[in-house]
């Protein structure tokens, strides 16, 4: 897979997931400011990638801070994390990402670090987070090919591939893993509107892999359930309650009921950075509301009248109990989640 994200020492590279899959068009930010913005508009999506991302941003912005003394340096690291901090709402590895980088700047600066020191490792914690992802990846689609039967027709929603990661993916690292382990299997690609994650880069990216890929529009799903065209679900997750409630793309949670009507299993794939255990339930969950414009148009067509309400939240919550089980690079998760995704962060 070409690279999601990558570190340029004076400058963080990312794919414009905007464009795909018209065209592979790389957006270089010089700046922390340029990399909010880009995690802002959705260059860059998906809840790990977000978070990646979010260290990076802080690491380049530090890195060509001209910052003498430590205090300054402290002023403007703080500034730079609060604008991160700015740009999506509801993805809790964006936070986590942030968490991580204030820790490793406390600690270090604690220790009398000098302000070139205080760079060197806030870029050492962003490569970490960077190298961390994917091998979280790796592992989580190991442990989610064991769910996935030898042959298996697999509905997928939104895009949770190498695109929304640092790379090979959550819901799609678990479709990856059990494809090169052999299994044969065949993915239903719900579209996902309005952004269409999933017709553009869910398609886009299991195509590249020769992975046999149907996109579908997102009505469809229940019918195909009910003529048996469904083996199981796997999807993504921007954050995980701590009683296993999940937000995920909007129009994931039609999938989960739809899935428990036919007899599916519904799984979810997500790293630990995913789970916020601060978080009791889905209700404290933070929905956020995009731009009416990805409702109203597809590219520069207008698809609705002038006049119209729109509504447009970009996730919804699927209550704990649709969820079969959640994947993460520790094991499998399985109900009463409260219990069980406690046991893994043990």
């Amino acid at each position: 897979m070409l690279p999601t994200i990558e570190w340029k020492g004076d400058s963080v590279v990312m794919i414009d997931q905007r464009k795909l899959p018209a065209a592979e068009i790389y957006v270089r930010c010089r700046t922390a400011t340029e990399v909010a913005r880009a995690i802002k508009t959705m260059v860059i999506r998906g809840a790990p990638a977000i978070g990646v991302a979010a260290a990076m941003g802080i690491a380049l912005g530090m890195r060509r801070s001209k910052a003498t003394g430590t205090k300054q340096f402290v002023t403007e690291f703080q500034k730079t994390c609060d604008l991160m901090a700015g740009t999506r709402p509801t993805a809790v590895n964006l936070f986590w990402a942030i968490d991580r980088m204030k820790r490793v700047f406390a600690e270090a600066a604690q220790a009398g670090a000098s302000v070139e020191e205080l760079k060197n490792r806030l870029e050492a914690e962003a490569h970490g987070i960077h190298d961390e992802d994917v091998a979280s990846c790796r592992a989580m689609g190991a442990h989610g090919a064991t769910l996935v039967p030898d042959t298996a027709r697999i509905l997928t929603h939104c895009n949770a591939g190498a695109l929304a990661t640092a790379g090979y993916g959550t819901a799609l690292g678990v479709i990856r893993a059990a494809a090169e382990g052999g299994k044969k299997v065949a993915v239903l690609a719900d579209e996902t509107r309005p952004f269409l994650q999933g017709a553009r880069l869910t398609a886009w990216e299991l195509v590249k892999d020769g992975i046999d890929t149907t996109v579908i529009t997102d009505n469809m799903a229940g019918a195909l359930m009910r003529l048996g065209h469904v083996d199981l679900v796997v999807v993504g997750a921007d954050r995980i309650a701590a009683n296993g409630d999940t937000a995920n793309k909007v129009g994931t949670y039609s999938v989960a009921v739809l899935a428990r009507e036919h007899g599916i299993p519904f799984y979810v794939a997500a790293p630990i950075s995913t789970v916020d255990l601060q978080t009791p339930d889905g209700s404290g969950i933070p929905i956020e509301e995009r731009n009416d414009r990805e409702v109203t148009h597809v590219g520069t067509s207008r698809l609705t009248p002038e006049g119209a309400r729109i509504r447009n939240p970009a996730f919804d919550v699927t209550p704990a109990k649709y969820i079969t089980a959640i994947i993460t690079e520790r094991g499998i998760a399985r109900p009463p989640f409260a219990e069980s995704l406690a046991r893994l962060f043990a």
